[in-house]
């Protein structure tokens, strides 16, 4: 009995193969040329690799398989499931001039006003397809319901995470009235809890890679929850922090808190309420300076009692989701020292600002006060930046149990929202 979980990321994609008792038992990795991260194709080739890695010993005992997805990364297929357009990005943010129109619809906390949301990116496309293309559309899906229909044979489905950016009511468990009244209504994807069961994995499939067919294909989540999930985070006011190509803030809350004027929204999680936002700082700036071994090089050279004296925020380009709401809103990474070690230092001080600014902004919104952070994502293993971090939020941080959203959408798959995972593990030990 071994689950599967495959999350696509940013810059890359990665499978884990987990055993009830907790155990890895197999990995696989690829990394993303530029050309696949916004190519249907090339996620396909990537999918059927990741699953080739994993090896006949671990496929021939899957029985359930569920994948992540970046939040707002979508796509419209036709009524085969073949996609029509080219993948729009989570951050991509092209349809800003389409908010106008869901203002005039949509509650003033909507997840969906913001010019990145799927149904920002839906209601774009709309807009601006060709009526010969417009004409073959059937289905707006995200990264992971598509990803999913290639094992499943379906159309794609949904999951209430990942369509909470394109209007659909995780308090009710359903799309409201006034999604419904719009033009691309009928492209809503069906939507089904996280981990949920869709299928099982068609016989194709299944014969080629030697997997069970009675192997269960499970819906999935999106890649911040999933790294949730991966944490071992399961107290209120606990949080995850995932230092990835973006910065995500994931709190846990007896309430939600959606409030769009900072980009905050809530993602249901059971009985319990993930609060949080995602910030376009982060890795991915970084990564624009450095590469990752001369972050690690530099940052070993830094002497964090020196104060920071520039006022950076970091982007890489125009626009921010979280703590502030603004498309247009401008980097700041001027003046740049003329010390590597410097500059590098500048950049993550300031990103570890706006990380404590973010959990303020929740708790100022009615969210608990944050209580303990956990890291995840590849910045969770720089040591300095723990140290800058824990002294802007003034409260433990350390690293996550797991820090792979690959691990936590396999835990997804294998015991679904359930965040006690010890009590989860001896469970299945004792069987």
């Amino acid at each position: 009995m071994v689950a599967l979980g495959i999350d696509f990321g940013t810059s890359g994609a990665r499978a884990i193969a987990l055993h009830p008792s907790g155990k890895i038992v197999a990995t696989a990795r690829y990394r993303f040329a530029p050309s696949d991260v916004a190519d249907a194709a090339a996620w396909q080739r990537v999918l059927w690799h990741l699953i080739g890695e994993l090896g006949s010993d671990v496929l021939s005992c899957l029985t359930r398989i569920a994948i992540n997805g970046t939040s707002a990364t979508v796509l419209l297929c036709d009524d085969k499931g073949a996609a029509l357009t080219s993948p729009l990005l989570y951050n991509d943010a092209s349809a800003r001039d389409v908010l106008s129109d869901i203002r005039l619809v949509a509650p003033a906390d909507s997840p969906t006003l913001s010019a990145t949301s799927s149904l920002a990116k839906a209601m774009w496309w709309y807009r601006t397809l060709d009526a010969s293309v417009l004409e073959r559309v059937a289905l707006l899906c995200h990264q992971a319901d598509w990803l999913a229909s290639l094992l499943h044979g379906q159309m794609p489905v949904s999951d209430y995470h990942n369509a909470l950016k394109l209007g659909y009511d995780v308090s009710t468990l359903s799309y409201p009235d006034w999604i419904r009244a719009l033009p691309i209504a009928p492209w809503l994807p069906g939507v089904k809890v996280p981990g949920e069961v869709i299928s099982p994995i068609t016989p194709a499939i299944a014969e080629h890679f030697s997997i069970p067919k009675t192997c269960q294909i499970c819906t999935g989540t999106t890649d911040s929850i999933a790294a949730f999930l991966a944490s071992g985070a399961r107290r209120v006011g606990e949080a995850v922090t995932s230092l990835g190509s973006t910065l995500v803030l994931k709190l846990l809350s007896t309430m939600p808190v959606d409030e769009s004027t900072f980009g905050i929204y809530s993602h249901r999680l059971g009985d319990l309420w993930l609060v949080g936002g995602a910030s376009n700082t982060g890795g991915v700036v970084l990564q624009k300076y450095f590469s990752s071994d001369e972050i690690a090089t530099l940052s070993a050279q830094i002497d964090s009692s020196k104060p920071c004296e520039l006022d950076y925020y970091p982007l890489t380009s125009p626009g921010e989701r979280f703590p502030v709401n603004d498309p247009d809103y401008a980097p700041r990474l001027s003046p740049r020292p003329e010390n590597d070690v410097d500059f590098l230092y500048e950049m993550l001080n300031a990103i570890a600002r706006i990380e404590a600014e973010g959990y303020q902004k929740l708790h100022d919104l009615g969210a608990p006060a944050v209580s303990q952070v956990l890291t995840a994502g590849g910045g969770a293993q720089n040591q300095v930046w723990q140290q800058l971090r824990a002294s802007h939020l003034g409260i433990p941080v350390s690293s996550a149990e797991h820090t792979e959203a690959a691990y936590g959408t396999a835990k997804l798959a294998l015991v679904g929202l359930n965040l006690d995972a010890e009590a989860v593990s001896n469970e299945h030990t004792a069987q």
